[in-house]
């Protein structure tokens, strides 16, 4: 049996070998090989072309991003952060009032109550539909809602106003600026970006981009103004198109401060303090949400003065010089269609800038006018202001012809008379009689009933300059006559 295998692996040898020798004395083994090479190459392509089309699909389809689905933004929509402020509060109402419609951003709606109840008493030229009906309440908290969530609640907004700020009454709190003042505005920037937003306005403070006195003051507040300017560059470096405003202090001025100061927007780092209304600070941001095209990517501070002349907000932004060069769409949106249909006028007012003056308010008041100057002794002229105010008065009795006014009180009444002073008369005139009455003394005797008329005689009593002659029994005293000495 061991015998037979023994023989069978030895006629497999000798066949494997001679098979060998036949293949190395061939003389086209070299091709042979080639070719097989050749065979086995072209089956495993064969065999990949034929999978390489799905694959080919399969790579296309993970590549390509899928299609986002367009969104329409509302022009007349905005989204305001911060609406129970003090600013994004009475920015509500601005912009109510020139019809946009808002979304405003709070963090509890039941502290939004009082600002639908003050919503609800606006009074708007258009009755077609009621205040109420333009404002929606969103609750969104900045800090702690993720970003889609801040995004959804911005909705189809164009415009993203933020107006929040850290607290004075926390100023215990040394996280505050951080958390409110760079943190929020932070999420709120990129939930904008991620919702392609046309247009964010920012409310930050004056002095962000200054050192010294009086910023470092305010930073005493835990670097709020460094947070602060933190925002502006997230904001500027975000590539929306932007609008910061920096206003004065706040604290101190009511809604009345823009009765007797003036609003002055000027461009970054011109004014180093300065006083600003709430008021007055929200109906620039409304200003700037009606002409984005005058407020495209600016940074600009707003102070009041009293002594600054009352110009329009919008040439105001306008003389001031731009970041970045406004896209043509901006123009043919302020030559076509308007963001905010203009105000038609009502039958009984018309359109007209507010006067400088407060005597156009009210006619019976009057500014206090000084006469004109003329040289003495001369009338005023007829046609004058002062001839007509002072010259001539209207007699009571007659009523109707106008007479001259008399320069002496005088002459109005009969009875009244000035003080007579005695004529002067020569010293060597004739003494009055040693019998004259008391009355005599004096120069002239008049009458009060018959109006300064002498009494009986036609030539008054001279006045005697000697006393003695008054009294016959006072005589001067006589020097006795001197006589020649005696012998």
């Amino acid at each position: 049996m061991m015998e037979q295998l023994a023989a069978k692996a030895t006629i497999s040898l000798s066949t494997a070998a001679a098979a060998g020798c036949c293949m190395a004395a061939c003389p086209y083994r070299s091709t042979l090989r080639r070719s097989s090479r050749a065979c086995s190459s072209s089956a495993r392509s064969s065999s990949s072309l034929r999978h390489a089309p799905s694959a080919a699909r399969a790579y296309a389809a993970a590549t390509t991003p899928a299609p986002e689905p367009k969104t329409t933004k509302e022009k007349d929509l905005v989204f305001i952060a911060g609406a129970t402020g003090k600013v994004g509060y009475r920015a509500v109402r601005e912009l109510i009032k020139l019809g946009f419609r808002v979304r405003a951003g709070v963090r509890s709606a039941q502290r939004a109550s009082s600002l639908v109840q003050s919503v609800e008493q606006l009074k708007l030229d258009d009755d077609a539909t009621s205040p109420a009906e333009r404002l929606e309440i969103v609750e969104c908290d900045l800090e702690k809602q993720p970003q889609e969530d801040i995004a959804s609640a911005i909705g189809n907004a164009a415009i993203v106003v933020c107006s929040i700020g850290a607290s004075e009454k926390d100023i215990l709190d040394v996280t505050g600026p951080y958390r409110i003042d760079y943190m929020a505005t932070n999420n709120l920037v990129r939930a904008a970006t991620a919702a392609k937003v046309e247009h964010f306005i920012l409310v930050t403070s004056l002095g962000t981009n200054r050192i010294g006195f009086p910023a470092f003051l305010l930073n005493l507040f835990w670097g709020v103004l460094c947070w602060k300017r933190r925002a502006e560059e997230a904001l500027i470096g975000s590539g929306l198109a932007y609008t910061i405003v920096r206003p004065g202090g706040m604290e101190r001025p009511t809604d009345a401060f823009k009765e007797t100061h003036n609003l002055v927007v000027a461009g970054e780092d011109t004014y180093v303090g300065g006083l600003v209304s709430n008021l007055q600070v929200a109906e620039l941001i409304a200003c700037m949400a009606s002409n984005r095209r005058a407020s495209y990517c600016k940074v600009v501070e707003a102070v009041a003065e009293t002594t600054a002349p009352l110009l329009p907000m919008e040439e105001q932004l306008a003389k001031l010089p731009s970041k970045r060069e406004p896209p043509p769409e901006l123009d043919e949106l302020e030559e076509g269609e308007k963001l905010v249909p203009p105000k038609p006028p009502t039958s009984n007012e018309t359109a007209e800038q507010r006067p400088l003056s407060p005597y156009t308010a009210f006619v019976d008041l009057k500014p206090p006018s000084s006469p004109s100057p003329r040289p003495p002794g001369a009338a005023p002229a007829p046609d004058s202001p002062d001839a007509a105010a002072s010259s001539t008065v209207l007699d009571p009795i007659s009523g109707d012809q106008p007479q001259q006014r008399s320069l002496s009180p005088y002459t109005r009444y009969e009875e009244l008379k000035p003080p007579s002073s005695p004529s002067p008369r020569s010293p060597s005139a004739t003494s009055a009689p040693l019998d004259a009455p008391v009355a005599a003394a004096s120069s002239v005797v008049l009458d009060s009933s018959t109006n300064g008329i002498p009494i009986s005689s036609d030539q008054p009593n001279q006045r005697p300059l000697s006393p003695y002659t008054r009294y016959e029994e006072l005589k001067p005293p006589s020097s006795p006559t001197p006589s020649a000495p005696k012998l």
